[in-house]
C-alpha cells in the first residue's frame, strides 16, 4: 500500500539539495509517495503551527513551540559552525547602538530571531519581512539594521552593508557547540515505525546528493535567488555538512542547549516529551 505524504521545504540550495533525490524518487522509497511544498521558511514555520505538513523544515525556534505534536528526525537539517545569521547595517554600528532601533527579521519564529531575542536583553522593535527584501530595505534606510540568513551572508557587501554580529559565532563562543538554524521534522502521529522509515529515506537522499552533485543542479537552479554556481556552491557547502547526514550526540546536545536557554527566558514553552522518536539506527 502506497503512502502518501506532504512535504514542506524551502527553495534555498541547501534544502532542494538534500530533497532531490527524495522528491525525484532517484533512490528507492518502497511505498512512500512524498509531495513537496517550495516556501520560505516562515511561512513553513506557520504551516507547521497549523499542523499541515506531515514531514517539514522548520526554524529550531518553532521547533520548540512545535514539540507536543512533531518529532525532530535525526537527517536533513542545517546545524553547523560558521553559518550562522548575521546582524547588517548601512553603516558601521554595534549592537548597543542598536537597542531602540527599529531591525527587519526574516520572520518571528525564525532561530535568526531567536538569537538575536537571547543576545543580551534582546530587541524588542524588530520587524519582519521576507528574507529576501531585508537587505535592500537596511541599504535604503527603512530599518537601522537586519538580520539576514540563507545566501545573503555571501552578497551582503554587495549591497554596501557592513556586519554588525555574526550570531552563529556569538553562539559558538558563548556555548562552545554548533549553531542549530533549521530541522526536519515529522508528525508523531505517524508512529516510530514509519518515523524512522522516513529517516533513513532522507539520509539516503543525502548521501546521493553528495555521490552525485549534479544530478540537483537543475532543481537548485530552478528555485535558487543567487544563480551563480559560486553562490551555490558556498550555499551547499556551509549549510550541508556531516549534522546533516546524522545530527548525533553533538548536534542534539546543540539543539538541548537552544531549547533549553529559549525556555529559561520564556521564549518558548517548556516541554518533556523526547526531541526525538526515531532510533539511531532505522530500519
Amino acid at each position: 500500500m502506497t503512502r502518501s505524504l506532504s512535504l514542506g521545504y524551502s527553495p534555498c540550495p541547501n534544502d532542494t539539495f538534500i530533497f532531490d533525490a527524495l522528491v525525484h524518487r532517484r533512490i528507492p522509497l518502497c511505498d512512500l509517495v512524498f509531495h513537496e511544498r517550495l516556501e520560505d521558511v516562515e511561512t513553513l514555520n506557520a504551516l507547521a503551527m497549523r499542523a499541515v505538513l506531515d514531514l517539514t523544515k522548520v526554524s529550531y525556534h518553532a521547533f520548540g513551540h512545535l514539540r507536543q505534536n512533531y518529532a525532530l528526525l535525526r537527517s536533513g537539517g542545517a546545524l553547523g559552525r560558521g553559518c550562522g545569521p548575521l546582524v547588517v547595517a548601512a553603516r558601521p554600528l554595534d549592537m548597543e547602538q542598536l537597542r531602540h532601533q527599529k531591525i527587519a527579521i526574516p520572520g518571528a519564529m525564525t532561530t535568526a530571531n531567536l538569537l538575536l531575542q537571547l543576545y543580551g536583553e534582546g530587541f524588542e522593535r524588530v520587524v519582519p519581512i521576507p528574507f529576501d527584501r531585508i537587505m535592500t530595505a537596511v541599504a535604503g534606510g527603512e530599518f537601522a539594521a537586519g538580520v539576514i540568513i540563507h545566501e545573503s551572508r555571501f552578497t551582503y557587501r554587495q549591497h554596501g552593508l557592513h556586519q554588525v554580529l555574526d550570531l552563529g559565532q556569538w553562539w559558538e563562543a558563548t556555548t562552545g557547540q554548533p549553531i542549530p538554524l533549521g530541522g526536519i521534522l515529522v508528525k508523531r502521529s505517524l508512529g516510530s515505525r514509519l518515523i524512522a522509515e522516513i529517516d533513513a529515506s532522507l539520509r539516503r537522499s543525502i548521501e546521493f546528493a553528495f555521490a552525485h552533485p549534479e544530478a540537483s543542479r537543475p532543481y537548485i537552479k530552478a528555485h535558487a535567488q543567487e544563480l551563480s554556481d559560486a553562490v551555490i556552491d558556498s550555499h551547499i557547502g556551509l549549510y550541508v555538512n556531516k549534522f546533516s547526514l546524522d545530527l548525533g550526540d553533538e548536534g542534539l546536545a546543540a539543539v538541548a542547549a537552544l531549547l533549553t536557554r529559549a525556555e529559561q527566558r520564556g521564549l518558548i514553552p517548556p516541554c518533556d516529551l523526547p526531541l526525538i522518536e526515531t532510533p539511531v539506527t532505522a530500519p
